[in-house]
This record gives structure tokens, C-alpha cells and sequence, in this order.
């Protein structure tokens, strides 16, 4: 077990999530879901994506702004506090990282510790989604998964991140998708941070 310092709380500022994937892995879905929940913690939130060659397989971003005041930005987050990597891959051939505050968290799905100069938190969200049967087209559906992992850095609460879930989805979709958001949260590893 490990501790995080909570990065949201009252009296905090603007904390800006970026979301980096590719076209089907949900990462609209997910911003989405955040700030749904978000807004059942009592926060003020926001959320929207970038696109950029709309089809399947494309690299997709997406934005959330929690804050405990309303939100007017409506610009893509440039220097995030938290960037959420849902494909490893996109660190070899982008820059997810780009802008991250010195401060800045990556939550990343990996089977294994990865080596960033952030604190970087691992979740092994793929074999969750193929454990749990959460898959669309062949493709395993990591994106609400990846949530657990954020919930557990005190970004949002578990219960408000499941009454989220619970707004999006019905019956046993719903209920594969909780699951998979506690397993996350149970199973999130913080690697050491790595001085660049």
C-alpha cells in the first residue's frame, strides 16, 4: 500500500487533466465520466475533446478542469496537472508528456513500471478490461478502468465516480464497469519518480 497526497481539495486551484489515446478507446467517454463526477463530489467541472484525424486508431485528446469555483476556460489544456496515457504506445511516437506541470502526476495503463522524470502511477488496465470481459471490436476497453486509477489519487471519489458510471451505463455493463474502476483502484502502483 501506498500513500498519495491528495492534489484537489478545498481551497485548491485549477486542476487541469489531459487524456491521451487513440479513436475507440473512449477517451472523449472518459473526460466525460470525470467530470461527471466531479460535479456529484461538488466541484465545478468541464470537459471536451480534441481530434485530430477522426478515425479509429488515431491519436485523440481529451480535457477535464475540476475546480471548487466556475470554470470559463475553454481552451485544450496545455500544462496539465495530470496526464492519463491510455496507450503506452503514444509515448514512442508523440509527446503526451509535453507541458506537464514540473509537479505533474502521469497515470499510465502498463504492465510494468514505466520510467518518466514525473511521479508516475502504472495499472495493468488492459489485462483488467480482458479479465473482465470488457471489450468492443477486438479492442479492450481500458478507459473507464483508467478512472479508478485517477480516483485513487483523490481526483474524485470512488462513490461519486460509480453514481457516474451508473448515469452512463445500465445493467451489467454498468456493473462490469464498477468493478473494473475498484480493481484499478485497488491495484494502481506508484513507480518512483526519475529525475530527468
Amino acid at each position: 500500500m501506498f500513500k498519495i497526497n491528495c492534489i484537489f481539495g478545498s481551497g485548491a486551484l485549477l486542476l487541469e487533466i489531459r487524456f491521451h489515446g487513440r479513436g475507440g478507446q473512449g477517451v472523449v467517454t472518459a473526460a466525460n465520466l470525470l467530470a461527471i463526477a466531479a460535479d456529484l463530489d461538488g466541484n465545478w467541472s468541464s470537459a471536451f475533446p480534441f481530434y485530430g484525424a477522426e478515425r479509429r486508431g488515431a491519436e485523440i485528446e481529451s480535457y477535464c478542469r475540476i475546480d471548487s469555483s466556475p470554470i470559463r476556460i475553454t481552451s485544450p489544456i496545455e500544462n496539465p496537472d495530470v496526464v492519463v496515457i491510455l496507450d503506452p504506445s503514444l509515448l514512442k511516437i508523440s509527446n503526451p508528456l509535453r507541458g506537464i506541470k514540473e509537479n505533474g502526476k502521469v497515470v499510465i495503463n502498463s504492465p510494468s513500471p514505466v520510467t518518466l522524470p514525473y511521479q508516475t502511477f502504472v495499472v495493468n488496465a488492459t489485462k483488467i478490461a480482458l479479465d473482465l470481459n470488457l471489450v468492443k471490436s477486438g479492442w479492450p476497453l481500458v478507459n473507464i478502468i483508467m478512472l479508478g486509477s485517477i480516483a485513487r489519487l483523490n481526483v474524485v471519489t470512488l462513490d461519486s465516480l460509480k453514481k457516474a458510471i451508473d448515469e452512463e451505463f445500465e445493467g451489467k455493463v454498468a456493473e462490469l464497469n464498477k468493478k473494473a474502476v475498484e480493481v484499478a483502484y485497488e491495484s494502481v502502483k506508484e513507480v518512483s519518480q526519475v529525475v530527468a
